[in-house]
């Protein structure tokens, strides 16, 4: 079958087009003909090696299709069902068949689209999980670092949803789109921690680091309470400050609940650009490059570039 990976770890060069066998289920997974697959910055960094990455791969960690095959063990899910999930290793869903495993799967509702559903599970999950982490009551103040993000938008509209005012730090050509999900933006830069105080002039109950770094050191300050503290984006700094990375539960749970908040409207993936496979290089290229607006999806059949409706 038709796929789109690397040959070996480095740059973009080593990109191409793959014929690869079609996977067969292994114990608690699912095989679904991929309907939409997610694109992530986590899949150049696995080209480049990131990960201790050898040899080859095909790409993709999140994909939406319809089920075509059950592993041993599976239950919950039969062969026809339409499905969203994580793919096993975080590899093998830029392809016309991929695997699912079946405790990071959840059923799609009619309602939502394949481009929206297969979007979730890395961004929009690590989003929900990070709240879950802090458990912060409603009413409390959240500071997103890089609220502009991938990771950033969800767990905007995450936070607002569960009660919390969100301060976003964002690029100017960000705040627009930071403040249309509910949070009220701030620039980076110098002088951040004071118009982070201006913004909440009764202090910070938690920050969501999505950047890393000095950006990462600077607003670390404002919390008393550094178990306060999360970070995706720098593990050894956050660690260093009295923070922690976010603990991650790739489950149906967690799917089903996002899905359900998309449904509802509480959610929008934020899905900007859809391409089919044919140009998953330049898809991975434009998210590389940080040029990417918003969530960029693949199709596995040529289709409008223009964002699917949620």
């Amino acid at each position: 079958m038709r796929a789109y990976g690397f040959t070996a770890v480095g740059g973009p060069e080593n990109e191409t087009f793959l014929e690869v066998p079609v996977p067969e289920p292994g114990p608690g997974e699912l095989r679904v003909r991929v309907r939409a697959a997610g694109v992530n910055p986590g899949d150049w960094r696995l080209r480049e090696g990131s990960y201790g990455t050898e040899g080859s791969a095909v790409l993709g960690r999140e994909v939406a299709g319809t089920v075509v095959a059950l592993g041993p063990g599976v239950d919950g899910f039969a062969v026809g069902d339409e499905v969203f999930g994580g793919c096993p290793g975080m590899v093998g869903g830029w392809a016309e068949e991929a695997l699912v495993t079946a405790s990071f799967a959840a059923h799609r509702p009619e309602s939502v689209a394949p481009e929206a559903a297969a979007a979730l599970p890395v961004a929009a999950g690590t989003a929900y999980d990070a709240l879950e982490n802090l458990q912060l009551p409603p009413g409390s103040t959240l500071l997103v670092n890089g609220a502009g993000g991938g990771v950033g938008v969800p767990v905007v509209q995450l936070a607002r949803a569960r009660g919390l005012h969100v301060i976003g730090t964002a690029s100017p050509a960000k705040h627009d789109l930071v403040a249309g999900f509910g949070a009220v933006p701030v620039a980076y830069g110098e002088g951040v921690l004071d118009r982070v105080r201006a913004a909440a002039p009764q202090g910070v109950d938690a920050v969501f680091d999505l950047v890393g770094g000095d950006a990462l050191r600077t607003v670390a300050t404002l919390l008393a309470d550094r178990s306060r503290l999360l970070s995706v984006a720098d593990k050894p700094l956050v660690k260093e400050l009295g923070g922690r990375d976010v603990v991650r539960d790739r489950s149906t749970a967690v799917l089903t609940a996002l899905v359900r908040l998309v449904e509802e409207g509480a959610l929008d993936p934020h899905v900007t650009r859809v391409l089919p496979l044919d140009q998953a290089g330049a898809a991975l290229a434009e998210v590389e490059a940080g040029h990417a607006q918003g969530k960029v999806v693949l199709v596995m059949t040529v289709m409008t570039t223009e964002a699917a409706p949620a």
